[in-house]
């Protein structure tokens, strides 16, 4: 029987040292005239869709972003953040135990792997890809379609069942750092793993209603145990 372990990114597998942030107000500020436009603006857990539809609203130009201009933003967000990845700014890493913990994931024949994040599929590609991660995830569910988080669930089990996986709702775990995350998981029946690597507590996780919480993922053999059905 198969299990699917969907991971997000930000606070959960990398800190990007404010990497996505630096890049959306310069492409704001070239594409748009706003400057500064993530100030005040909330960020964690959210999807890139959106945090760029949260600004456009706030300076009356949502109606004014076609597809068309929306595409374009988002070309000159990705060649930002391009540029912005290679800054190094402080507490920019890959966390605690993730590199251990895909790799040994990887070894198990019955557990597939795949992102479930609000990044914008191109921005994710970008992050993983200076840590050498995006080689672990072949496919996932990405935020640049959905205001929404919680829609995710269902657009990554799609994809799922067209490759063949359909695991049972308790062989579905989704891990991150925000009650997003966790509200994420719990709307669609899949286990709720909370990890205290981005803005939250223990604490603010367990009262969100996560299954399970750990402060980072580098206890391997535990954290393994659990997503694997080895305990």
């Amino acid at each position: 029987m198969h299990r699917l372990i969907l991971f997000d990114i930000d606070g959960t597998l990398v800190l990007t040292g404010r990497a996505g942030m630096r890049a959306l107000n310069r492409a704001f500020a070239d594409q748009c005239g706003v400057a500064d436009a993530l100030a005040g603006v909330a960020l964690a857990g959210r999807t890139d869709r959106a945090i760029i539809e949260d600004v456009l609203h706030r300076h009356g130009l949502l109606r004014a972003l076609d597809d068309d201009g929306f595409h374009r933003f988002c070309q000159r967000y990705f060649a930002c953040l391009e540029e912005e990845m290679e800054v190094d700014a402080p507490g920019k890493r890959v966390l605690p135990g993730v590199e251990p913990l895909l790799q040994e994931l990887s070894r198990h024949r019955d557990v597939e792997v795949a992102l479930l994040t609000g990044n914008l599929e191109e921005g994710a590609r970008l992050k993983l890809t200076h840590f050498d991660l995006w080689r672990h995830f072949a496919w996932g569910a990405f935020g640049g379609g959905t205001t929404d988080r919680n829609t995710l669930l269902p657009i990554a089990l799609d994809q799922a069942r067209a490759r063949g996986i359909d695991p049972r709702k308790e062989h579905v775990f989704v891990v991150g750092d925000t009650p997003h995350d966790v509200a994420c998981a719990r709307s669609g029946g899949a286990y709720a793993v909370g990890v205290a690597t981005g803005p939250y507590s223990e604490d603010d996780l367990h009262r969100s209603g996560a299954d399970a919480v750990f402060p980072d993922l580098a206890d391997t053999p535990r954290i393994l145990a659990l997503l694997t059905g080895a305990s």
